[in-house]
């Protein structure tokens, strides 16, 4: 790693996670798991027959992030929409049972809580299928979601912006909510998606990957070249202070206004499954930055974190305890 950075810092930081209260505004989602093993295609067409063994529920998409930031040890707020279903009722269960009100979680009835269905045989996923709606919020909705934002502005040091393009994050809601987040000095962390780019304008950390940067620009970005130039452009057009490019097994690259770029490798030992592994850098990231840790730092200790999360199977998230326990694992790269 060209760059060195202090071992004691990055665990300095970890330890003041539990001071940071960040408001999540997003696309929640239901994540759900069946389980089973695979000794046979079916004699009906070509595709396996998973004999199912277990089935699970996670939380996911901004809800994810929520669970991230609640088990590194931040204080969370969420904003976001669900149906009148079951989905929903479980959702705002285990969003309660962390501690979290779940006042700012509203409820449409025309809307259907997204639900995303993984099928993994033998430890694979075989296939996926989603029940979800793509409609934007009510009016009503932004306008509630407006007054929300306002109502905690002086209790929040930061916003995570998890965007999944399922209706919850408009243009006008971004349009009307930012200018007052900005005004107020809050750090402003943005999971982008690709139709909403030009709104995402001033915010302070961006986390796209490889293809939401080529698209954000309406270019193709093959490889590490065409990242660098794309990364500087993006910075540039967003006028945001920072872009963290994530790249898989390639690692993450990041942009900072002043200038710099630094690579940073992948520090993934094995990766299982890459599932929600976008909702922990975002977590990770904002919860270093408001504790004090520079771009630099945040987006290691955000690498290390989804690091350890791809190394799990399904919708996964990682506590204090996990990643304290890897950043001590790779010392070797702190000076």
């Amino acid at each position: 790693m060209k760059d060195k950075i202090s071992l004691i810092n990055i665990q300095k930081y970890l330890d003041l996670f539990p001071g940071s209260r960040i408001l999540v505004v997003g696309d929640l989602m239901v994540d759900e798991f069946i389980w089973g093993s695979v000794e046979r295609i079916s004699p009906e067409g070509p595709v396996p027959v998973v004999n199912v063994e277990k089935e699970t529920l996670r939380l996911g998409g901004a809800a994810n992030v929520v669970k991230n930031i609640f088990t590194l040890g931040g204080k969370v707020y969420v904003c976001g929409v669900v149906g009148e279903d079951i989905w929903s009722d479980y959702l705002i269960q285990e969003i309660e049972k962390m501690g979290i009100k779940s006042d700012g979680i509203i409820k449409e009835g025309s809307r259907r809580t997204t639900l995303k269905t993984r099928i993994i045989g033998n430890n694979q996923q075989i296939v996926r299928y989603d029940r979800e709606d793509y409609n934007d919020i009510f009016p009503s909705t932004k306008q509630k979601f407006l007054s929300y934002i306002n109502k905690n502005l002086a209790d929040i040091d930061g916003i995570i912006i998890s965007d999944y393009g399922k209706g919850v994050i408009t243009k006008e809601l971004l349009n009307e909510s930012l200018p007052v987040l900005k005004r107020a000095g809050k750090i402003i962390g943005v999971d982008p998606k690709i139709s909403h780019f030009d709104t995402y304008h001033g915010v302070t950390i961006i986390t796209p990957n490889r293809i939401e940067v080529g698209a954000g620009l309406g270019i193709t970005v093959k490889n590490s070249e065409d990242i660098k130039k794309a990364g500087g452009k993006l910075l540039e057009k967003l006028g945001c202070e920072a872009v963290l490019v994530t790249q898989g097994e390639e690692g993450m690259t990041l942009f900072h206004k002043a200038g710099n770029v630094s690579k940073i490798p992948t520090m993934a030992r094995e990766v299982y499954d890459v599932t929600g592994a976008g909702d922990t850098v975002i977590a990770a990231c904002i919860l270093s930055l408001i504790s004090g840790a520079s771009f630099y730092e945040a987006a290691v200790i955000a690498n290390l974190a989804a690091g350890r999360v791809v190394g799990k199977l399904g919708t996964a998230f990682i506590d204090k305890d996990e990643l304290s326990q890897t950043i001590k694992s790779y010392q070797n790269l702190f000076s």
